[in-house]
């Protein structure tokens, strides 16, 4: 009998994205073993070592000591946004795959230096857009590429929440952050809307960010009020992409605007011979015998199987049976230098212009 595969995977940053979604889902895998735990705040990771470690498993608070170790395979970088390339390409120069948490970073240049280093080391690099593998996402996708819709020529990314803004660690420090709602969850709306038009190739961006309610004292929100003073990044933002191809993205985000209308990592798609939305369910509409329609589809009830679990099956599949990945590197650079160029255009009232390029 083979000895089986086991993946070896070291955490850097043992805060809430960690412990809400990539130490409890990585866990459920047989082929894999959380061995080494990094965090600025010791305690953090000495709680994550105790609840998914194994026994002989580490803890360190510089996550370059980390990486010193060579038999760890993996290393998931769960950390502010300012530092996910920079420990993502010092893990890649010392032999692991990565896995970076969404953005793929604070800076289109930060995402493109870990681009370049996973050409240049040969290892994997994804990001967590884990919106890809709900069930939902899964069959539009397979619809889209199928040619269901036809050419999808225009799309909306929707991330919008009435009050839901995170108040604890950084969330609201643009300095570690790069920005607010946008970079945030509008992110992950924008991410999923590209994927499933495949189309990488922007042109022209026109953005918009606005910080009315952020000066709000003792407002009311899903997790407290935030403290205005402390309130550095917008809390709401919206733009339009241009494709070369002339197909175009409406993107809203908010984490605490005046609506009733809230959705969040969500994408509405027009094509030529249909169109589909996320909208309460999956909708696909058109016309057939000069009668307009709309199909429901039928989901999986259960989410298990969908979502993280997927995602983590599918990038441990990338290393074990050295398969393709799902979210490419490339098309998470893509994200971050749109979201760069709407967060321009909103600081100087104009256009932002991408050169044209190809994307891999």
């Amino acid at each position: 009998m083979s000895k089986k595969r086991v993946v070896r995977i070291g955490i850097v940053g043992c805060g809430g994205i960690a412990n809400g979604k990539h130490l409890p889902t990585l866990s459920k895998f047989d082929e894999v073993e959380l061995v080494a735990f990094c965090d600025l705040v010791e305690e953090r990771a000495e709680a994550a070592r105790a609840q998914y470690g194994t026994a002989d498993s580490k803890v360190y608070v510089d996550y370059r000591q980390l990486l010193a170790d060579p038999s760890i395979e993996v290393v998931h970088v769960l950390t502010p946004n300012i530092s996910h390339s920079e420990i993502a390409i010092a893990a890649m120069e010392a032999g692991k795959h990565v896995m970076s948490e969404k953005p793929m970073a604070k800076t289109a240049a930060m995402a493109r230096a870990m681009v370049e280093a996973a050409r240049r080391t040969g290892r994997k690099l994804t990001v967590g857009y884990d919106n890809r593998f709900r069930a939902d996402s899964q069959m539009l996708y397979r619809l889209c590429r199928r040619g269901d819709l036809g050419e999808i020529y225009y799309g909306r990314a929707l991330a919008v929440r009435r009050r839901m803004v995170p108040t604890w660690g950084v969330f609201l420090d643009e300095d570690k952050q790069g920005g607010g709602p946008l970079i945030d969850i509008g992110t992950h709306a924008l991410d999923l809307t590209l994927w499933l038009m495949d189309n990488y190739r922007p042109k022209m961006v026109v953005g918009t960010t606005y910080h009315k309610l952020s000066s709000q004292a003792n407002a009311a929100n899903a997790w407290g009020s935030w403290d205005p003073a402390k309130f550095t990044v917008e809390d709401s933002a919206m733009g339009f992409v241009v494709m070369e191809d002339g197909a175009s993205v409406a993107i809203e985000s908010s984490w605490a605007l005046n609506t009733r209308l809230v959705d969040e990592a969500k994408a509405v798609l027009c094509g030529t011979k249909a169109g589909a939305d996320m909208l309460d369910g999956l909708h696909v509409n058109g016309e057939d015998l000069s009668q307009l329609y709309v199909k429901n589809v039928d989901l999986p009830k259960s989410k298990e199987g969908w979502g993280p679990t997927l995602e983590m099956r599918t990038w441990l599949d990338s290393i074990i049976h050295d398969t393709e990945l799902v979210v490419k590197p490339e098309q998470a650079l893509v994200v971050s230098e749109i979201i760069e160029g709407l967060y321009q255009s909103a600081k100087t009232g104009q256009p932002y212009l991408f050169e044209s390029k190809k994307v891999g």
